[in-house]
């Protein structure tokens, strides 16, 4: 659950933090991770695939300050006073939206003096609706980035936005993305070779949160359901709920519980469990809502889905 008081005392301690940083003219991390030498724009990027897009497009002509860290829930995340200077140093911040960053990014942005361009990089997708765990209303889904229709969609913002803070390199920033675009083409149709290799009436999900919606949607999955039952990370099923679901995966023949790698595993083991099938958890979760580190086999937008269709395909046949 949020809690909105917490989160403001914390994020006073900050600024209070970032006075002390700026009066004492120390070096920090958002000094450096800033710089524009060479006359680089200065980006700051939510979250982890929106930094990856950026990276990509970008080049050496950009400085990525990336705020959410791998194998982290953008849902829940704390400023730190380097992260606020950096916002304010910044020419371009780039979102994923879709109210993925809104209960955090609003204020650490006021507070920053940021006064450079904000890209939201869903703005031309189109986007699905759930219903809120709390609400009982419709609730757009913020997890865009799971069909490479939308990746492509959200880095050609990015690509526009580079282009018309840096027009001296724009074709630079056009080439990069036709490149990537066209991996993002090549990625679409492997995951649907993968996924069609499964019987229709096996090519049944559930995970940790509703984080796939996109990916099921795209790729003609059935989706049975999720241990959180909401779009964010933060809700939690009551007992009566866990049955429900436990039931729906018994009734529904699923063979597999797929747990995630920004989320603690112990409630998906419980459920696969008491429903007699296998979990996919630890080292093998998907990579939900966070890439995963340098190194990982998700370090990447493009090798996280691969990761992702390969390890559902193989717990499903």
């Amino acid at each position: 659950m949020h809690h909105p008081k917490p989160r403001a005392v914390r994020l006073a301690a900050a600024v209070i933090a970032l006075a002390s940083v700026t009066a004492c003219g120390s070096t920090s991390a958002a000094d450096s991770g800033a710089s524009d030498k060479g006359g680089k724009l200065k980006v700051v990027a939510t979250t982890t695939q929106v930094a990856d897009f950026v990276r990509v497009i970008g080049g050496d002509r950009v400085v990525v300050t990336q705020l959410v860290k791998s194998n982290a829930s953008p849902h829940e995340y704390e400023p730190t006073p380097d992260v606020i200077q950096a916002i304010g140093q910044a020419q371009l911040l780039v979102k994923n939206g879709v109210g993925l960053e809104d209960d955090w990014l609003g204020k650490t942005v006021q507070t920053s003096g940021f006064r450079g361009q904000t890209v939201d990089t869903s703005a031309d997708v189109k986007l699905r609706q759930g219903e809120g765990e709390e609400t009982g209303k419709p609730v757009d889904d913020p997890h865009i980035w799971h069909n490479p229709e939308n990746a492509n969609i959200m880095c050609a913002a990015v690509e526009k936005a580079l282009a018309g803070a840096d027009p001296a390199h724009k074709s630079g920033y056009e080439q990069r993305f036709t490149e990537y675009a066209a991996k993002l083409d090549t990625l679409d149709k492997d995951i649907e070779r993968q996924i069609n290799s499964l019987p229709e009436d096996g090519r049944k999900l559930v995970t940790n949160h509703d984080a796939f919606g996109y990916y099921v949607d795209r790729y003609h999955l059935t989706f049975v359901g999720s241990v959180i039952p909401d779009f964010s990370d933060q809700a939690e099923l009551s007992g009566s709920q866990l049955d429900s679901l436990v039931k729906k995966i018994k009734d529904e023949k699923v063979k597999a519980v797929f747990g995630e790698s920004s989320l603690p595993p112990k409630t998906a083991k419980t459920i696969a469990d008491e429903a007699g099938v296998k979990v996919v958890a630890g080292g093998g979760s998907l990579y939900g809502d966070s890439l995963g580190p340098e190194g990982s086999a998700g370090d990447t937008y493009l090798k996280s889905e691969e990761f992702n269709t390969k390890t559902i395909v193989g717990a499903l046949k």
